[in-house]
Formats: C-alpha cells, sequence, structure tokens
C-alpha cells in the first residue's frame, strides 16, 4: 500500500530552503536598496556641485566689466590728500575716526584728523568713483552741500568747481569755504 503522506523530512528540508531562500532574498534586498540610495546620494551631490559652479561661473560673468580708463589701479593704493573746511570763515576741524566702526571705510580719518588728513587706503582695482570727495562725504554720513551755502573750493591752491566728483590725489591741498 502506498502512503499519501509527504516524507516528514522532506518537507522539513523544503520549509527550511524557503526560509534560506527568503533570507537570501530579504539581504539581496538591503544591498540593493544601499546601492540605489548611494547613487542617489552621489547624484545628489553631483547636481549641487554643478550647481554651485554654474552660479559662481554667472556671478562673476554677470558683473559689469570696468572700462579701463575708468581704473587708477590695479593693485590698490593709500593716499593722504588734506581737507580743510572754512565755514562763515571758522575753521571746521575734521573729527578722527570718520568711516572707522564695525565697516572699516576705504575713505576715512584717523587722529590726525585734526590736521585735515584724509586717508584713501583701497585694495584691489581702485575705480574713479572710489576717490571722489562724494566718498568721503558718505563715510561721514553727509552731503557735500549739508555744511552751509555758496561752496568755494580750490585743490592745490587753484579754483576747481568739481565738487563731490573731484577725485582726490595724493597729497592735495583741498579747501572747502562755505558762506
Amino acid at each position: 500500500m502506498e502512503n499519501s503522506q509527504p516524507d516528514p523530512y522532506v518537507r522539513k528540508k523544503e520549509i527550511r530552503d524557503r526560509k534560506q531562500q527568503k533570507k537570501l532574498e530579504a539581504k539581496k534586498s538591503v544591498a540593493q536598496n544601499r546601492r540605489t540610495r548611494k547613487i542617489i546620494q552621489w547624484i545628489g551631490w553631483g547636481v549641487f556641485s554643478v550647481a554651485i559652479i554654474a552660479g559662481s561661473v554667472w556671478f562673476v560673468a554677470s558683473k559689469p566689466k570696468t572700462p579701463a580708463d575708468e581704473i587708477i589701479s590695479r593693485n590698490g593704493l593709500h593716499w593722504h590728500p588734506e581737507l580743510k573746511i572754512y565755514v562763515k570763515g571758522e575753521k571746521l576741524e575734521l573729527p578722527p575716526n570718520i568711516g572707522i566702526g564695525a565697516v572699516h571705510q576705504s575713505v576715512h580719518t584717523h587722529e590726525d584728523a585734526k590736521d585735515g588728513i584724509v586717508h584713501l587706503e583701497l585694495e584691489g582695482i581702485v575705480r574713479k568713483n572710489d576717490i571722489t570727495l562724494a566718498q568721503f562725504f558718505r563715510s561721514w554720513g553727509k552731503e557735500i552741500g549739508s555744511l552751509g551755502a555758496n561752496v568755494k573750493m580750490t585743490v592745490n591752491g587753484q579754483e576747481n568747481k568739481e565738487f563731490e566728483k573731484y577725485q582726490m590725489q595724493d597729497k592735495d591741498q583741498i579747501e572747502l569755504r562755505y558762506d
């Protein structure tokens, strides 16, 4: 007589093989998930790097070019013009440390301001607009016309009508007289 019951030993082996197969499949799945995450991470960093490089290139390329005739120096400068201001005949003493504070302005004064010394200390490319009399007044927080009416200006003893637009030079003797 034939036995219709499966052999218990074969059945246990099949169950064990299935469990082992499921474990192997689970390990493969975990390994595949790790690879997928690494690939996604590399792609993300790659996109981020390309975006940073492209942004930097765009930033540099989009900066307006300074025409050569607007450049005073490509290596910075350190000049000391002298500025004397008279209001209704009385000499106005420049305050020390104009333009020096949380942000150090390139056009400023030090303790020698009582002698009218203005410091132009610029690094890198220096443009004509960087050394104007207007820059000094901006550092001071004033306008050239705020000290009085009918201003007259001389530079090195010669009358000058450039006022705010005047580009200060090293050792200039600038005088402003207000009525």
